[in-house]
């Protein structure tokens, strides 16, 4: 049986890429194929999403048109010593493993094909259809491969194309950028109950806040800025709170945190 997707590692991304298809109806669960080394998720996309899955990383390498390649970087080129003899040459790979160039899973597939891979980066809000990815093509991609992968991720993301050099910045700016939005709206939540409320009226308040503040930041015309400056009032409660954290070099130090995974990106690919 030949699958249309063939997804190495179950891990959460994978998962919310594979309901994302699901859920626009590109593909259909019969036509997905997932691997795993641990049970317990080969038994949830089999139980969850219906989705037949295998410890077997060759068999969905022998059976399937195109690889979603979704293991962790560190597992990569052990993952891919095994695909390189299993797949058809005509095989499209679609890798989302942060760092890990397109060049280096080339190598590691090993032989001389010029093998057709797409680099991603998609990040979890896939899971509601609201995800962002970015995508670069390898050295033998086609405009149709590209086409594909986009195909694949709009299901559930908004998809942009960049050069693979900006990949591992795409990875620390959208790619892990939702933690940093969690961490925002936790140490809300955190002086909420500092300042007297209770857990769940500070959980409720930012977090409505949270998704009300990104809905007129989608939906606006205005710049980031500009929609500051518009609840800014001189002298107020919210230019005493900008001021703190501006004297805190709060902004500043996000921007460095972002460079530092932009690093790491780099380094987990060397």
């Amino acid at each position: 049986m030949t699958y249309e997707l063939g997804i190495i590692g179950a891990g959460n991304m994978a998962e919310a890429i594979a309901r994302g298809v699901l859920r626009a109806g590109l593909f259909l669960p019969a036509q997905i194929i997932a691997s795993d080394a641990a049970a317990q998720r080969r038994e949830f996309f089999t139980a969850e999403l219906h989705i037949p899955a295998t410890a077997d990383n060759a068999q969905v390498a022998r059976q399937s048109k195109v690889i979603l390649l979704s293991v962790k970087p560190q597992q990569m080129a052990g993952a891919l010593a095994a695909l390189g003899p299993a797949s058809n040459p005509e095989t499209l790979f679609i890798s989302i493993a942060a760092g890990i160039s397109c060049a280096f899973i080339e190598r590691h597939l090993g032989g001389d094909t010029n093998w057709r891979i797409v680099r991603a980066m998609p990040n979890t809000p896939m899971l509601v259809g609201e995800g962002m990815v970015g995508i670069a093509r390898g050295a033998h991609a086609t405009d149709s491969d590209l086409a594909h992968a986009r195909n694949i991720f709009e299901s559930a993301a908004t998809v942009i194309e960049v050069e693979e050099e900006k990949i591992d910045a795409v990875t620390a700016l959208s790619g892990s950028g939702p933690a940093y939005f969690f961490y925002l709206v936790e140490q809300m939540i955190a002086a909420g109950a500092a300042l007297g409320l209770t857990h769940e009226q500070s959980r409720q308040l930012a977090t409505r806040t949270a998704v009300g503040s990104a809905r007129m930041l989608a939906t606006s015309p205005d710049s980031p800025q500009e929609l500051r400056r518009k609840v800014t009032s001189p002298g107020g409660t919210t230019e005493a709170a900008i001021t703190s954290m501006e004297t805190a070099g709060v902004g500043p130090a996000i921007v460095e945190a972002i460079k530092a995974a932009q690093r790491r990106g780099t380094e987990l690919g060397t």
